[in-house]
């Protein structure tokens, strides 16, 4: 479990049952963790165009709630790959660890033939990552997400966007009513309570936070130890980037000398 930090700087997602209609809504409110998120990017210096910014924050929430829709014990990780602009989405995350993550790569992006969504669910630690890939289309996350139920969740999906940075995932169950929920609007969404019969199953908690620090990074560098000048050319310090949160870390000659 993570270090304690207070309430507020947790974003709060509820698990709720649908009754009658057979359809679990997951809902949060993602102002904490998108603000988090801000906060990393002004520490490190990281800018992204407001477009691509946006989808990156679409994912962020997009997977929040699909965590909160899986077991407990789950750690997963989706990746999406664009062919224009080319560029892939990274976000991870996990309910054991009250967290989520992610970043966006622009640079020495491996080039497809179509659009590609990558899934990688650890069920434990230590267990065999399920893989799975299906091909996305449009520009919007919140619809790759409902793609990605349809394929491999094996059952439909919805998300939708409400207001004040609100989302709800609403996933069908067995002997789900397929009439309401290819009809409901986000409207009705956001008076779920006040419409139909609703009971709150659990609430996890999430913030943005990856994790990483100097002693993680450190052996990223390792396949390097027998070329140190080939990695240090003439430098006395390279910075590298966490592959999870592109957070900066710079690293020195004497650190990378003295690694373990």
């Amino acid at each position: 479990m993570s270090e304690s930090f207070p309430v507020e700087e947790f974003t709060r997602v509820e698990s709720i049952f649908v009754r009658h209609r057979n359809a679990l809504a997951v809902r949060a409110q993602l102002t904490p963790v998108y603000t988090d998120y801000y906060l990393h990017l002004m520490q490190f210096g990281i800018r992204h165009s407001p477009e691509l910014d946006q989808m990156l924050k679409d994912l962020i929430a997009g997977l929040t709630l699909h965590l909160v829709a899986r077991p407990w014990a789950e750690t997963i990780a989706w990746t999406a790959n664009l062919r224009a602009p080319r560029v892939n989405f990274f976000v991870t995350g996990g309910s054991t660890q009250e967290s989520i993550t992610g970043r966006l790569f622009t640079e020495d992006v491996r080039e497809t033939d179509r659009d590609l969504f990558y899934s990688q669910t650890l069920a434990r630690p230590g267990a065999e990552a399920r893989v799975s890939t299906l091909p996305i289309d449009g520009r919007d996350p919140l619809k790759w997400v409902e793609q990605y139920y349809t394929q491999s969740e094996q059952r439909p999906a919805r998300i939708f966007r409400l207001a004040d940075e609100t989302f709800v995932l609403l996933a069908a169950q067995p002997d789900f009513d397929a009439e309401w929920f290819e009809s409901v609007t986000a409207d009705e969404i956001a008076a779920l309570e006040s419409t139909e019969e609703t009971r709150l199953l659990e609430t996890r908690r999430f913030r943005f936070h990856c994790g990483c620090n100097l002693g993680k990074i450190l052996p990223i560098l390792g396949t390097w130890s027998s070329r140190p000048e080939e990695l240090f050319e003439d430098a006395e310090s390279i910075t590298v980037q966490c592959p999870r949160c592109a957070a900066n870390y710079e690293i020195s000659r004497s650190m990378f000398e003295n690694m373990d």
